[in-house]
């Protein structure tokens, strides 16, 4: 069947299926594999740290593929933050996504360049602020999902029902989306493509630790510490330290720290920029660190219930479309109509 949402339209894409700005393992020879998979890649600028490495990822990316892909431009999070948006203006790139904190001193600028802009958010009220500063697509984050949150953060499904109902552009659910099932209910629930990070992490084209890959393959959704660190609130000391830490901290390391509270990693203080943790990804001892307690080691997200091997790219992709394609076959009471 053809799937033709606003998202597909919007990103030009076969499938309304988008990569996540994967911190430290957002290459280009991910992006590229997704995108010739039929959904769209995305190159994670701030694993380039340079202009030029940035500009030479986007035309590797575009020998590769011929289908269009997005650049992720994590705020705060992005070494060079003024010349990677000039490289993505200079390359005319297909799509730029913005994401982490608030995007209003870039969105003149991004809309001036007349590249679709795509932000991504953890609350309805923050996807509504990109809205009005003119963005053309939001993801909405759920609690579901790993990585930045917010105490005002719903459960994926509960914030995209919420948020359809509210948001005018092209909505893309995002968090514990992995599998035919989920990708389906995001889009009976009212978004119009879905946005995925831990399901591309275990695939065969990233450049995450093999051991890690693994463990996300081993891990249960149930267990307690990971119910912990993705869906109950911070801890209101730390939360309240390093919010009124802010203006004493460089801002890289404030946003790293906030983002390590929200996630209830005891040693948020000792957190460096993003650029810099984010290395430790790809090596095998990394596997073994600290700040996820006794659960399975692994940055990964409730998707983890739907990850039961590596595939390829297209191997995920194709395997999800055939899912979602065969339960909408398996609704008898639709055939009726």
């Amino acid at each position: 069947m053809e799937w033709k949402t606003r998202i597909t339209d919007l990103l030009e894409c076969k499938y309304p299926i988008m990569e996540g700005g994967l911190s430290g393992i957002g290459t280009w020879e991910l992006a590229a594999a997704i995108s010739e998979a039929g959904a769209v890649g995305c190159i994670t600028a701030g694993l380039y740290k340079t202009p030029e490495r940035l500009q030479e990822a986007i035309r590797k990316t575009r020998d590769a593929t011929k289908n269009p892909f997005a650049v992720n431009i994590t705020i705060g999070m992005t070494l060079h933050i003024d010349e990677m948006f000039e490289v993505c203006f200079a390359e005319k790139v297909p799509h730029i996504e913005t994401a982490a904190y608030k995007p209003d001193e870039y969105a003149d600028r991004i809309k001036r360049s007349g590249i679709p802009w795509i932000h991504k958010g953890a609350t309805v009220d923050f996807c509504k602020h990109a809205e009005k500063l003119g963005a053309d697509a939001v993801v909405l984050v759920g609690l579901d999902g790993y990585g930045f949150k917010n105490i005002k953060q719903l459960p994926t499904f509960t914030a995209i029902a919420h948020a359809s109902k509210q948001i005018k552009v092209p909505l893309l659910a995002a968090g514990g989306i992995g599998d035919g099932h989920t990708f389906l209910g995001a889009l009976a629930l009212g978004a119009d493509g879905v946005y995925m990070g831990t399901a591309f992490e275990v695939t065969q084209e990233c450049r995450l630790s093999q051991r890690i890959k693994q463990n996300i393959v081993d891990a249960v959704p149930d267990h307690p510490n990971l119910i912990h660190e993705l869906l109950a609130p911070p801890d209101m000391k730390d939360y309240m330290e390093v919010r009124a830490a802010k203006d004493e901290m460089p801002f890289e390391k404030w946003i790293t720290a906030m983002e390590a509270v929200h996630l209830k990693h005891s040693k948020w203080k000792e957190t460096g920029p993003m650029w810099e943790m984010a290395e430790n990804l790809t090596k095998e001892e990394a596997a073994n660190f600290e700040m996820m307690g006794e659960r399975i080691k692994g940055p990964y997200s409730f998707s983890c219930a739907y990850i039961d091997n590596i595939p390829t790219c297209k191997e995920l992709v194709e395997r999800i479309i055939r899912e979602a394609e065969e339960i909408l076959d398996s609704w008898e009471f639709l055939k009726t109509r």
